[in-house]
């Protein structure tokens, strides 16, 4: 198991999971992936999990991004014997082991597909960012503006901008940026390989 934490405690991180598949193995792996989900998913801290479904090297690839409430929370899962006796059961199906690396939740957006492949230059990564935050930014708090008007207590200026700027963290984190860096994925992946 390769594992690397950087993160401070008290942010959104992620734990980044790939497992290639053997041959023959897809069928129960599927079903292994989706009692482990369920069961990831009723731990403290669980924000959510996305799965992503590939090929390397004639095997599939899954690529499983769980989001914690804390890097505590992440690692309490990761240390669990639970986690551990449900590797062990799938350890025969996987062809190069359990591969997990820990971040903060917004380096898996810009994380390269292949492996040995150079991460988009960062300023295309800030330009991408932007695009997402800066509409929210202008537009929400004018969505948000009727509701806030209702009570004093809402009109304040701390629970407004908290009310605010959680929406647009929560609509960046879960929805937007996975949309963006998808929809620009070509863009980045070009500049990526005109630096290499």
């Amino acid at each position: 198991m390769e594992s690397t934490a950087n993160t401070r405690p008290d942010e959104v991180v992620t734990l980044v999971v790939k497992h290639r598949v053997k041959p023959g193995f897809e069928v129960e792996y599927e079903a292994w992936l989706r009692r482990i989900v369920r069961i990831a998913g009723e731990r403290p801290g669980h924000l959510g999990v996305d799965v992503v479904r590939s090929q390397q090297n004639g095997m599939a690839l899954f690529t499983c991004v769980l989001r914690y409430s804390s890097t505590n929370a992440l690692e309490l899962w990761l240390g669990s014997p639970q986690r551990q006796a449900l590797i062990d059961e799938a350890a025969p199906m996987l062809a190069d082991g359990d591969q997990t690396e820990i971040g903060a939740a917004n380096e898996f957006w810009f994380t390269p597909q292949a492996e040995g492949d150079a991460k988009p230059p960062r300023w295309k990564q800030a330009v991408v960012s932007l695009f997402v935050i800066l509409p929210q930014t202008l537009l929400l708090p004018f969505i948000w503006g009727p509701i806030l008007r209702l009570h004093p207590f809402l009109s304040n200026y701390v629970v407004s901008t908290f009310l605010v700027t959680l929406t647009i963290v929560l609509l960046v984190v879960y929805l937007l940026m996975p949309a963006a860096t998808r929809l620009f994925a070509p863009w980045l992946e070009s500049s990526v390989k005109e630096t290499l």
